[in-house]
C-alpha cells in the first residue's frame, strides 16, 4: 500500500477513535504524527515536530489569556456595554455588527485570524450576556471575515491574484471578490435564522431589558424571560485603573496587528504580560482559563496535516486529480481537495499549491479559469469556520467554558457540511454554467 494512502487512512482512524473514545484528538494526532512520520516516511522526530503550529499555539494561548484577564477585571463587561450602545440596545442586530466589523477589517487588509482574534472574544461575551447562541455569534464573526477575504486590498485577494498572474491565467479580481461576498452573505443569512436569529427578531428584545435563561431550545439557544428594568436597577460598569490599562492594551493589540501587521499571538501575549505587571490583582487565576484542551486538540491535528503536506501527500492527491480525463470532474475534485485540506491547514498555502496544479487542466480550454479560481478560492476559505482552522479554534477557545464541547462538535459538523456543500455549489454556479 502507498505510504500516502496509509497516512490518509490513519487520519480517518484518528477521528474515528476520537469519536468512539473519550480521548483528546490532538493527543492522538501527535502520537500518529510520530509513528507515521518515523515508521512510514522515515522522518526524524525533529522533522515531525517541525510541523507543530507554533504560531497558532501562541495565538490561541495569547488571545485567550489576554481576554481571560479582561474578563476577570471587568473590562469585557465594559466593552459589552459599549458595544450594545452602538446598536442602540437592539440585541437582534448584534450578530450582524460582528459580521460587518470582521468583514470590513479583513477587506481593508487585516489578516483573517487577526480580525477574528479581536472580534470573536467580544462577540462571544455579548452572546453570553444576552443569551445568544454561541454558534450564531461565532459563525457570524468567522463568515464575516471570510466575506472580506478576497478584497483587492485583502491579503488573500492580493496573494491569489498574484498567483493567478504568475501562472499566466485569465483573471478578474472583481468576480473573485464579489462572488465570495455573495456566497458568505447568503451563508450568514442562513446561519442567522438557523441558530436563533428569528427568535431575537420576534422578541424585539432590547439590551436594556433584564433577561434570564430558562431552558435550552432545540437550536442550542436559551429561552428568555424579559422584563423592563429601570436605570437604577441596571449595574453600569465604569472604567477604573485596571480596566483603563486593559483597554489601552487592547487598543495597542488592534493597532499593532492591523496597522503595523505585528504577530497577533506574540503581541496579545505581550499585552497580557504588561497588563499583569501593571494590574496584577485582576490577572489572578486568568491562566487557568486558557483552553488548554482546545490548544492541544487543534495543534495536534494541524501537526499531523503539516506532516502530510511536508511528505507530499497533498501533491499526491493533486497528481491524482491531474490524471482525471474529464476536465469538469477534475475541477470539482480540485475544489473538494481545497476544502478538505484547508479545513485543517493554511488557506493561503493550499491555494498556492492547487492553483498552479490546475494550469494543465485549464490549458484544455474546457474549464473557465476565472470560474475555477473563484470556486476553488471560496471552497478553500469558507471552511475556516472548522474548529481545526485558526478562526474556528478561536471561536471554540472563547466560548463559555461549559459550552466549549458543544461548540466544538457543532463547528466540526458545520465545517464538514461546508466541505461537502461549498465545492458542489461553487462548481455548479461558477464552473458548470460556463459564465466565466
Amino acid at each position: 500500500m502507498s505510504p500516502h494512502l496509509v497516512a490518509i487512512l490513519v487520519l480517518a482512524g484518528i477521528f474515528l477513535v476520537g469519536t468512539l473514545r473519550s480521548i483528546n484528538l490532538g493527543a492522538l494526532a501527535l502520537v500518529a504524527s510520530f509513528l507515521v512520520g518515523t515508521w512510514v516516511f522515515g522522518k526524524s522526530a525533529a522533522n515531525v515536530l517541525s510541523g507543530f503550529p507554533a504560531s497558532l499555539f501562541v495565538i490561541l494561548v495569547g488571545v485567550t489569556y489576554l481576554f481571560a484577564i479582561a474578563k476577570n477585571n471587568g473590562t469585557v463587561d465594559w466593552l459589552v456595554q459599549w458595544s450594545v450602545r452602538a446598536v442602540r440596545g437592539h440585541v437582534a442586530a448584534i450578530p450582524w455588527v460582528m459580521f460587518i466589523l470582521s468583514g470590513a477589517l479583513v477587506a481593508l487588509g487585516a489578516l483573517s485570524p487577526a480580525a477574528v482574534a479581536i472580534i470573536a472574544p467580544i462577540g462571544m461575551a455579548l452572546g453570553a450576556q444576552y443569551c445568544i447562541n454561541p454558534m450564531l455569534m461565532g459563525l457570524m464573526v468567522v463568515q464575516g471575515s471570510s466575506a472580506g477575504n478576497f478584497s483587492p486590498l485583502g491579503v488573500l485577494g492580493v496573494i491569489t491574484n498574484g498567483i493567478v498572474g504568475k501562472s499566466h491565467l485569465p483573471s478578474s479580481p472583481t468576480v473573485l471578490f464579489l462572488s465570495n461576498v455573495v456566497f458568505n452573505l447568503l451563508l450568514a443569512i442562513g446561519v442567522y435564522f438557523a441558530f436563533g436569529g428569528r427568535k431575537l427578531i420576534r422578541q424585539g428584545r432590547r439590551a436594556d431589558e433584564n433577561a434570564e435563561p430558562t431552558e435550552t431550545t432545540p437550536s442550542g439557544g436559551m429561552a428568555l424571560q424579559t422584563a423592563t428594568v429601570t436605570e437604577t436597577e441596571t449595574e453600569t460598569v465604569k472604567l477604573n485603573r485596571e480596566r483603563t490599562i486593559t483597554v489601552l492594551g487592547l487598543t495597542a493589540l488592534v493597532v499593532g496587528s492591523l496597522v503595523f501587521e505585528l504577530d497577533i499571538g506574540l503581541l496579545s501575549l505581550s499585552v497580557a504580560v504588561v497588563v499583569t505587571l501593571l494590574a496584577p490583582a485582576g490577572a489572578k487565576g486568568a491562566l487557568s482559563h486558557v483552553s488548554w484542551n482546545v490548544v492541544l486538540l487543534i495543534c495536534g491535528i494541524v501537526t499531523y496535516v503539516g506532516l502530510l503536506e511536508s511528505v507530499g501527500t497533498v501533491r499526491y492527491l493533486g497528481d491524482g486529480i491531474a490524471s482525471i480525463s474529464a476536465p469538469a470532474l477534475a475541477a470539482l475534485v480540485i475544489c473538494f481537495v481545497g476544502a478538505i485540506v484547508s479545513a485543517f491547514a493554511s488557506t493561503t498555502g493550499i491555494l498556492g499549491a492547487l492553483i498552479p496544479l490546475a494550469v494543465p487542466l485549464l490549458a484544455s480550454g474546457q474549464v473557465g479559469a476565472i470560474g475555477l479560481v473563484a470556486a476553488l478560492s471560496i471552497s478553500a476559505s469558507v471552511v475556516d469556520s472548522s474548529p481545526f482552522s485558526t478562526n474556528g479554534a478561536l471561536v471554540v477557545a472563547n466560548s463559555p467554558e461549559d459550552q466549549q464541547a458543544v461548540v466544538y462538535k457543532r463547528l466540526t459538523l458545520w465545517g464538514l457540511g461546508l466541505v461537502l456543500v461549498a465545492p458542489i455549489v461553487t462548481w455548479t454556479l461558477l464552473i458548470l454554467t460556463g459564465w466565466w
